[in-house]
């Protein structure tokens, strides 16, 4: 039985009159797991640049192949992750101007690495420092949600990047991060927007739509409103903004937007 089904089940258990905290909650549970996989590699990167540094040199894109073992650990233990690995910032690596140590499970189970181009002198050159999954994490200190769009580079598929920062004495180095296919993430988080009264969304601190159950809010279009990343630093009940009560989800960075409830008397 594939992912997508087995967390449709699992929600599907649970489909009782759920609150918006206990929806909020569960979405948080679904992704915490591909959050570890994040976690866990910044955790070995940081390991690697630091040895390098107490060596007393800078490190090299060789050190980095010390991250693979757990790299391709996680692509078979973490059902929902698709892909996962360190990217780093420009200019951390002595032999090379940027680099991705990455790694994806293929549909048969096979685990490969993703090639591309990271030269600027070339005209092939691919440039990730624009992306919210790297910027984010870089301006803010603080794991993100990047999408969903879709993963031309590494699987034609409708994607999310989760990621987190990785540092070293301070100095940003680049970015931990895996990516989900959306299809998975739907089949968890979906039947939980389904039973609520009204419809939901869940956006991400861009605004983007990551998952709805409402046709006038289509997943990727963006949500127009208030700060969401705002909301996320702010109290862990949320806010409301026009109409809409905006609820994070415990500490993963998505907001589930909702009607906001009827004023009491």
């Amino acid at each position: 039985m594939g992912s997508d089904h087995r967390l449709a089940h699992s929600a599907a258990a649970v489909l009782d009159e759920l609150t918006v905290a206990d929806v909020a909650a569960r979405v948080r549970d679904a992704l915490e797991g591909v959050f570890d996989a994040v976690c866990r590699t910044g955790a070995d990167t940081e390991a690697v640049l630091t040895s390098a540094g107490m060596d007393g040199r800078r490190p090299v894109s060789a050190d980095l192949a010390a991250l693979r073992p757990g790299l391709h650990a996680r692509l078979t233990r973490y059902e929902l992750v698709s892909g996962v690995g360190f990217v780093a910032a420009p200019g951390v690596l002595g032999d090379v101007p940027a680099w991705l140590e990455w790694w994806q499970i293929t549909t048969d189970g096979a685990v490969r690495p993703l090639l591309l181009d990271l030269d600027p002198e070339h005209s092939a050159y691919y440039d990730y420092t624009h992306w919210d999954w790297f910027t984010l994490p870089r301006d803010t200190g603080q794991r993100a949600i990047a999408g969903p769009y879709v993963d031309y580079l590494c699987s034609d598929e409708y994607s999310l990047t989760l990621s987190a920062p990785v540092t070293v004495a301070g100095r940003f180095m680049g970015v931990a991060a895996a990516d989900v296919y959306l299809r998975h993430f739907e089949a968890g988080v979906m039947p939980l927007l389904q039973c609520l009264p009204g419809p939901a969304r869940l956006v991400n601190a861009r605004g983007r739509v990551a998952a709805s159950n409402d046709p006038h809010h289509l997943v990727g279009s963006l949500t127009k409103g208030p700060d969401f990343a705002a909301v996320l630093a702010g109290p862990a009940s949320g806010a409301e903004h026009d109409g809409l009560q905006l609820r994070p989800c415990d500490g993963v960075p998505l907001i589930l937007v909702t009607a906001a409830p009827p004023a009491t008397l």
